[in-house]
C-alpha cells in the first residue's frame, strides 16, 4: 500500500497501459515535451516514444476525431483534453460519431477510446475553463462517463476505461490532482457504473461524485457534531449511475441530499433525484433535497467563485430542511 495522489495515480494507469498493451497510445496538446497541462504525462515522451505518445494540433475536433479512427480500426487511443470546457469544439464527433458508430455497424466497429479532461471550477481558471460538460455527455448513450474521487478509485478506474471496448469520458477535478490517498500495491480494477459507500451512516443519504465527494466528507463531519450520522455515496461514474447502491441507502435512512459541484440545473443529480424518487418513495420521510453551483458564468475572482461553488454549508442547509439537528 502506497500513498500517492491522483495525478500520480493516473500517470501510473497510463504508464502500465503503454507497457502492458502495444495498441494503446496518448495523443493531445502539449502532452510530449511539456508533459501534459497537468504534468500527468511528463517524461513519456523520452521513455516511450514519438510513436506512443503524440502532440496534437491545438483543434480538438480533429484529434478527437483522429482518436476515433484509430479505435475503429482496432487500436486503444487514450485522448487527453486540456480541459473538459474545450470537449464543445469536439461534441459532434464525440456525440454524433464516438458513441453511435457500435450501434450503426450492427456491432461490426468498436471504438475503445478514453477522452481524459480536468474538469470543474473552484481553482480561478476563469469562465471558458471551468465547466463541467461530463453532466452532458453522460446523458448521451454508448458513452461511459467515469470521475474519481481519490487516487485509489482513479487507478482502478482509468485501467477499466482503457480496457472498455466503447468510448469512455474521464473526467478529472481540477481540484483533486494533488489529493493523497492509499492505493493497494496488488493489482486491481473497478468496474465502470459501480458506485460505493464512502462513509457508512444511518441518519441521511449523502450522494455526490468527484470533488463533490470531499465536500459531503465536510458536511458530515460538521452534522457529526450535531449528532446527524451521514452516511455518503460517491458515485464514480456517472454514466451508468449505480441506482441500486443509492436507493438501498435511501431505504435505509429515509433521507437524502444530492449534490453537484456542476451547475444545479441540468446537471446529473436532477436525474438522480427523480430515479430515487420513483424507487424509493415510500421509504423518504421527506423530499429529496437537490445542491448545486449557482447558475451563473463562472468568475474569476476567488472571492466569487468560491461563493457560486456549491460548498458544505449549503449541503447542512438543505439536510436541515428535511432532518432537525
Amino acid at each position: 500500500m502506497a500513498e500517492i495522489t491522483i495525478r500520480e495515480a493516473i500517470t501510473q494507469g497510463l504508464a502500465e497501459a503503454i507497457e502492458t498493451d502495444e495498441s494503446v497510445f496518448i495523443m493531445g496538446e502539449d502532452i510530449g515535451e511539456y508533459g501534459g497541462a497537468y504534468s500527468i504525462t511528463k517524461g513519456f515522451l523520452e521513455k516511450y516514444g514519438a510513436q506512443r505518445i503524440k502532440d496534437t494540433p491545438i483543434s480538438e475536433a480533429a484529434f478527437v476525431g483522429a482518436g476515433i479512427g484509430a479505435a475503429a480500426a482496432g487500436l486503444r487511443p487514450v485522448v487527453e483534453l486540456m480541459s473538459m470546457s474545450f470537449s464543445l469544439v469536439a461534441f459532434d464527433q464525440i456525440v454524433n460519431m464516438a458513441a453511435n458508430l457500435r450501434y450503426m455497424s450492427g456491432g461490426q466497429i468498436k471504438v475503445p477510446m478514453v477522452i481524459r479532461a480536468p474538469t470543474g471550477a473552484g481553482v480561478q481558471l476563469g469562465a471558458t475553463h471551468s465547466q463541467s460538460f461530463e453532466t452532458w455527455l453522460a446523458e448521451v448513450p454508448g458513452i461511459y462517463c467515469a470521475c474519481p474521487s481519490n487516487p485509489h478509485d482513479a487507478l482502478g478506474l482509468l485501467r477499466s476505461s482503457i480496457k472498455s471496448d466503447n468510448p469512455v469520458i474521464f473526467a478529472e477535478h481540477s481540484h483533486l490532482y494533488g489529493s493523497r490517498g492509499d492505493v493497494p500495491d496488488d493489482y486491481y480494477e473497478i468496474p465502470l457504473g459501480e458506485g460505493k459507500v464512502a462513509r457508512s451512516g444511518e441518519d441521511l443519504t449523502m450522494v455526490s461524485y468527484g470533488y463533490g465527494v470531499h465536500i459531503l466528507e465536510q458536511a458530515a463531519e460538521q452534522m457529526a457534531q450535531d449528532g446527524v450520522d451521514a452516511e455518503i455515496i460517491d458515485l464514480r461514474s456517472l454514466s451508468p449511475v449505480d441506482y441500486d447502491t443509492i436507493v438501498a441507502s435511501v431505504q435505509k435512512t429515509g433521507r437524502a441530499v444530492m449534490l453537484d459541484t456542476a451547475r444545479r440545473t441540468g446537471g446529473i443529480m436532477s436525474e438522480v433525484v427523480s430515479e430515487v424518487q420513483e424507487r424509493a418513495m415510500d421509504y423518504l420521510d421527506g423530499p429529496v433535497m437537490r445542491v448545486g453551483s449557482k447558475d451563473v458564468p463562472w468568475p474569476y475572482n476567488r472571492n466569487l467563485e468560491q461563493d457560486i461553488l456549491a460548498q458544505s454549508d449549503d449541503v447542512i442547509k438543505a439536510a436541515r430542511k428535511i432532518i432537525s439537528f
